[in-house]
């Protein structure tokens, strides 16, 4: 088999489990040349639960559905969530009441994959595919946040070495830097990315705004830091940190780019 025929081979879906499907993205070839696609969400307060902004485009999606609808957890129970995990990184997935799944995501050129995962790991569904355009944005630095708890808000704040401060309140710097959605029912992701990041120290920080419980329960806080993604130089680190109670703001990353 020849080479370039072998690799699409290896892009194609895998066969998802019964129920569980990945719409968007499809495997295989694309080339987003000509397609600029909006992933930013408005600018509100309190954050709506659906994070997917109006008449968002294919080719910043990710979006599904689970056959098996999870039943919504009893009042004081929080049963483990379903997983997305994006070209290796993991994070907790939200699903609405009729089992769909929804976000925007700003992909890279080069090779991608999505995968979810049941919580007991016996149900996947992985979609792999290669855009092709040499002009779209590589994104040099992500950093994303999520957290284990439903109806919890916590709150990702990037500090760069030029002073650019990004959060909910700001979400697009002016050193290219953006924060893409301000999740505040549980859960996350909110995902900070920049295709030119400064160079120097970064500082990361979360917020643990609150809940919607008459208790809001501890919450753990997973940060990933992705520098060069999708290239032969990518590195990631994975940081898991408790955030004890509302009011919380923790120093939780801090390193120097590049």
């Amino acid at each position: 088999m020849k080479p370039l025929a072998l690799f699409f081979c290896l892009l194609s879906p895998f066969a998802a489990a019964a129920g569980l499907q990945i719409d968007t993205p499809a495997g295989g070839w694309r080339n987003t040349a000509g397609k600029p696609e909006r992933y930013i969400q408005n600018v509100q307060y309190p954050a709506t639960l659906v994070n997917t902004p109006e008449n968002q485009g294919k080719m910043a999606l990710i979006r599904g559905h689970i056959g098996k609808t999870p039943k919504e957890p009893a009042k004081g129970e929080n049963n483990p969530p379903y997983r997305l995990i994006v070209n290796g990184v993991p994070m907790p997935l939200r699903v609405d009441a009729d089992g769909s799944f929804s976000r925007p995501y700003s992909f890279g050129r080069g090779a991608n994959s999505v995968e979810i995962q049941s919580p007991d790991g016996k149900e996947r569904a992985v979609t792999q595919f290669f855009d092709s355009n040499k002009d779209r944005p590589q994104t040099k630095l992500r950093v994303v946040l999520s957290w284990n708890t439903n109806n919890t808000d916590l709150d990702l704040h990037v500090i760069s070495p030029d002073g650019e401060h990004t959060y909910y309140g700001n979400r697009v710097s002016k050193n290219g830097g953006a924060l893409d959605v301000d999740v505040t029912s549980g859960y996350g992701p909110e995902i900070y990315a920049n295709p030119s990041p400064p160079k120097g120290r970064y500082l990361v920080y979360v917020n643990y705004y609150g809940g919607y419980d008459e208790k809001p329960a501890m919450t753990i806080a997973q940060l990933s830091i992705i520098n060069y993604e999708n290239t032969l130089h990518e590195k990631q680190q994975l940081f898991n940190i408790p955030m004890r109670k509302t009011g919380d703001l923790t120093l939780v990353g801090s390193f120097v780019y590049p």
